[in-house]
């Protein structure tokens, strides 16, 4: 199907393949990218049933082999020959992007188009991740990396019942994450994982953070039997002593980007509960600009092209 597009978040990866770091083989050159898209069917292609008019979401999954292991064991995004958009295939930093409609995502009718764009990626990974980390009340869970992703992260784990504690290195997404509902907020300095000791520990470490610096504290504040999930794109390595994991029993894992199901559930979540990020929309021909801040950490949650703004 054909969307003219209404909205695009820009997420990280975008950054990532614009500058070659992660630019995949086979991709199209030149390559549109942007996969946060949110917009209305205005063409069918064959055998396509969704009418005209509709609003739809375009993720980041564009199309899956659906008959791998991954497929068939409901974890379609580790598909090892999936399609995405603004990865595969040409994304959604344009006015119009092409869609598989088994992939597009129905959207509730009161979830705004501006607001809605990073529930397509950094929403439904961030779900992902939460989900992967076992809270339940009454736990402590560390959400490391309040930007966008981080965001989510602490709506989605308070939802649970646990003891949110917020780590970043900006007082100001501090205060954000302390708006959004942590219950601590912690400074990522050499003090932190004292401090989280202080509080019981760590019964899941969640990072947000594109840094493996983060390493330094983590194994500090572990808890026996504790979990450490890595969302963040961190290519660089972590020394992990292989006996201090033998003593505490922790398991270490990590989460991409969520399931069409996961973005059924996590949709939902959003509209009952008003999930959201701080946004600051800009028009498509900043799209470019907003990346350049976003590499130097210059936004506070998320950025969303609107396709209404003039140039």
């Amino acid at each position: 199907m054909l969307l003219k597009l209404e909205s695009s978040g820009i997420c990280h990866t975008d950054l990532h393949v614009r500058d070659g770091a992660q630019f995949p083989d086979g991709a199209p050159r030149p390559l549109t990218l942007g996969h946060e898209g949110i917009g209305v069917v205005v063409e069918q292609g064959e055998g396509a049933r969704t009418p005209p008019g509709t609003r739809l979401g375009a993720p980041y999954l564009h199309d899956t082999c659906g008959d791998c292991r991954a497929c068939l064991t409901g974890r379609e995004s580790y598909c090892a020959t999936h399609l995405a958009h603004g990865y595969n295939v040409q994304g959604t930093f344009a006015e119009y992007v092409i869609v598989k409609e088994r992939y597009a995502v129905a959207l509730p009718s009161s979830l705004d188009s501006l607001v809605s764009a990073p529930h397509m990626c950094a929403g439904v990974t961030a779900y992902g991740g939460v989900e992967k980390a076992g809270l339940a009340p009454g736990k402590n869970a560390v959400v490391i990396g309040c930007g966008g992703l981080g965001q989510y992260g602490i709506q989605l784990a308070k939802l649970t019942g646990a003891n949110v504690i917020a780590i970043d290195t900006s007082s100001e997404k501090l205060e954000e994450a302390r708006r959004l509902g942590a219950d601590q907020c912690l400074l990522a300095d050499k003090s932190a994982a004292d401090s989280v000791v202080a509080m019981g520990g760590a019964d899941a470490v969640i990072n947000f953070a594109p840094s493996n610096r983060i390493w330094d504290m983590v194994p500090g504040m572990l808890n026996n039997f504790s979990t450490f999930v890595s969302v963040a794109m961190v290519a660089q390595p972590v020394p992990l002593v292989l006996e201090w994991l033998t003593f505490k029993d922790v398991t270490i894992t990590g989460s991409s980007v969520g399931t069409r199901q996961q973005m059924r559930d996590f949709l939902r979540l959003a509209d009952i509960h008003k999930i959201a990020v701080d946004i600051e929309a800009v028009p498509l021909a900043k799209a470019n600009d907003a990346m350049n801040r976003l590499a130097r950490g210059q936004v506070k949650g998320r950025f969303v092209v609107d396709f209404s703004r003039a140039p």
